[in-house]
């Protein structure tokens, strides 16, 4: 009868694994701007942007659900100018967003956000929309080609038309030069229309849960120009997120592009990591109980007589450290027995 307390797992007895979990998130517009008389917008006295929630926010029941904002950028052909309201606010939003999004270049100076992810070339997105997912409903990462959205681009704001569809089309073609991880272009799709073309309007981060929009998806000219693209033909507008960049608070913005928010839905993922030990039981191994109940006037209980093979029963595995300190413990359904006859093997899975 063996007395070894403790028995080493050997490194084959050690299996690494990853699992991808994954959850559809539908968000309907109605909920971002109508359904609740906006008692689930939450407005700041600094005015620097909007929280969502799923119920008014004074509810213990609410969840938050995304924060709106809106900026732009300094360089390049941009909206700034020191007399827009709250001018340096929502340019100080687009540099927060770009330097921790896109990082900086070798001078030191804040990358601005690019239209197709090349940060060196090309065109740059100088006048956007930040929505910002709440870990909640991302969890570990947006998965890669199920993002969708869509909104109105027409017509006046309490009857916008118009609805252009956002999505990220191939969930194999993500960019990886981001100080945040992977993201991606987001691209347009239109219900008819004018509209041929299929062209990035944004980027959308997959670990951070942010997407960025350009404010161009809502500039329309009278002349139906190129400018107007993405409208049907004979769509009028009376709002702009040009015009609103320029001349209202970012709550107002938000607001103006709140009731034009359609639809957004996509799939969320939770990484689960797992260490599997397998613990085995050799026909020698663990054949005798420590409990005090195993014995009775210094007899073993579950022996009738001197020749009866040892028996115990486990019910617990302890994983101990290299210095014997006990880390994790593992409860049995019910007890197996052990005897002599037949080996086991136990099979521990930490998730984590």
């Amino acid at each position: 009868m063996t007395t070894t307390t403790f028995k080493e797992i050997g490194p084959n007895d050690v299996v690494s694994t990853r699992t991808m979990l994954h959850e559809a998130i539908p968000l309907t517009g109605t909920i971002v701007s109508g359904t609740y008389s906006d008692n689930n917008i939450k407005n700041f006295a600094h005015g620097m942007f909007q929280a969502v929630y799923d119920y008014p926010f004074l509810s213990s029941s609410a969840n938050h659900i995304l924060d709106i904002s809106v900026g732009y950028s300094t360089a390049g052909l941009t909206l700034s100018s020191s007399t827009n309201v709250q001018n340096s606010k929502k340019v100080n939003i687009y540099n927060e967003m770009a330097q921790v999004l896109v990082g900086y270049d070798i001078t030191g100076s804040i990358r601005r956000f690019d239209q197709d992810g090349n940060v060196a070339v090309g065109d740059k997105l100088d006048n956007v929309v930040f929505l910002n997912f709440a870990r909640l409903l991302t969890k570990d990462e947006i998965k890669k080609g199920s993002f969708q959205m869509s909104v109105y681009t027409g017509s006046v704001v309490s009857d916008p038309t118009g609805a252009l569809t956002i999505y990220d089309a191939d969930k194999n073609s993500y960019l990886v030069n981001s100080p945040v991880g992977e993201y991606t272009l987001l691209h347009t799709s239109s219900t008819g229309g004018a509209n041929t073309d299929d062209v990035p309007v944004g980027l959308l981060y997959y670990q951070a849960g942010i997407a960025v929009l350009t404010s161009s998806i809502f500039t329309y000219e009278e002349t139906q120009g190129e400018s107007a693209k993405y409208f049907g033909s004979g769509v009028s507008s009376s709002w702009s997120m040009s015009g609103s960049l320029t001349g209202s608070s970012i709550e107002n913005a938000c607001n103006g592009f709140r009731n034009r928010l359609k639809n957004i839905q996509f799939n969320n993922t939770t990484e689960l990591n797992s260490t599997v030990y397998f613990c085995r039981v050799h026909h020698t191994d663990f054949n005798y109980s420590s409990n005090p109940t195993y014995l009775t006037e210094s007899t073993i209980r579950v022996k009738s007589s001197a020749n009866d093979i040892p028996i115990s029963y486990i019910s617990t595995v302890g994983l101990y450290s290299a210095d014997n300190e006990l880390m994790a413990t593992a409860k049995l359904s019910e007890f197996l027995r052990n005897d002599s006859n037949n080996e086991l093997t136990l099979r521990v899975r930490l998730d984590y």
